[in-house]
């Protein structure tokens, strides 16, 4: 690690040298090896892998379901385990108050949760790289398709980016409880505000064609943005008694934006419900934008008391 070069920045650097020693990485990338290979025994001897689906495409989560032992243990590890791990980044930096000490430096608030991202789901993307080999047995042996697998491999890392942004700010609540609520608020809203303009577009295109997938892309975006707002929002120095607090908005954003995607949907006739998502994750992007002041201002003068003998 002390060879990385300046260019991943300090975050980075910083996340990925905690993480790689912390069991929620080790231990999952461990055991999902063994998983894989008992899940491929399954398979062979239940002639199961081979899927030939109406919808191949990215996020149909029909046929990840349909996908088999392997694709399952691929999913779960990856897509679930892993990015739960992130529950915990967060609070070491609020409660300890690091978080104060990161935005006096030359962070920013995107910087910071943005290196925390970066660092949990680039591990996630490791432990799915780790498993490249299992996936070209069984292509050896007849049992996948290309356009299928391709889905699939795309699907687990969209959904575990999206995990892992979540889980990111859900970390941000003091407290277990809050933390679980505010992960199942999200995985709800995620699956209410996703899952509509995905459906109609196959439907109405009788395939997962252009509009599906960039429906799929917009909604990978919009929640990953969501979830890094939700993290951001909560990295204030002060916050004004009469002000609202910025991590209220994020959460009320995530209550309304199934509203707002599916009228989108349903007014595009339900090929456009990328325009609902393209519209929240803006909305999440620039919710809670940090206040600057205009380059002619000038700043005030130090307030430096005078030395004694200037006073008598």
């Amino acid at each position: 690690m002390d060879d990385l070069p300046d260019r991943f920045g300090a975050m980075f650097v910083k996340e990925l040298r905690q993480n790689m020693r912390r069991g929620s990485f080790v231990y999952p990338f461990l055991g999902i090896q063994v998983l894989a290979v008992l899940a491929l025994l399954a398979e062979f001897q239940n002639g199961s892998g081979r899927s030939f689906e109406k919808y191949p495409g990215v996020l149909n989560l029909a046929m990840l379901g349909n996908s088999g032992p392997f694709w399952w243990v691929v999913m779960l590890v990856c897509g679930v385990v892993m990015p739960l791990g992130g529950l915990v980044l967060m609070g070491q930096e609020l409660e300890e108050g690091n978080h104060e000490l990161l935005l006096l430096t030359k962070l920013n608030r995107w910087r910071v949760v943005g290196g925390k991202f970066l660092t949990l789901w680039g591990l996630c993307v490791l432990t799915f790289v780790s498993l490249l080999p299992y996936v070209i047995v069984r292509y050896n042996v007849g049992a996948i398709e290309v356009i299928n697998e391709l889905a699939l491999s795309l699907s687990v890392l969209a959904l575990s980016a999206v995990m892992c942004a979540g889980a990111i700010g859900a970390s941000s609540f003091k407290g277990l409880l809050a933390r679980t609520t505010t992960m199942l608020l999200f995985i709800g809203s995620m699956l209410l505000g996703g899952a509509p303009p995905l459906v109609a577009a196959a439907a109405v295109s009788s395939k997962c064609g252009v509009f599906y997938h960039l429906n799929a892309i917009a909604a990978t975006a919009c929640y990953l943005l969501l979830g890094l707002s939700l993290a951001r929002s909560r990295l204030r120095l002060v916050v004004h008694a009469y002000e609202v607090k910025p991590s209220f908005m994020v959460v009320g954003m995530l209550l309304f934006a199934p509203f707002v995607i599916g009228m989108a949907t349903a007014m595009t006739g339900g090929y456009a419900g990328f325009v609902g998502l393209v519209g929240m994750a803006l909305v999440g992007f620039f919710a809670d934008a940090t206040p600057k002041a205009p380059a002619w201002v000038k700043p005030p003068p130090p307030n430096i008391p005078p030395p004694p003998e200037a006073t008598a």
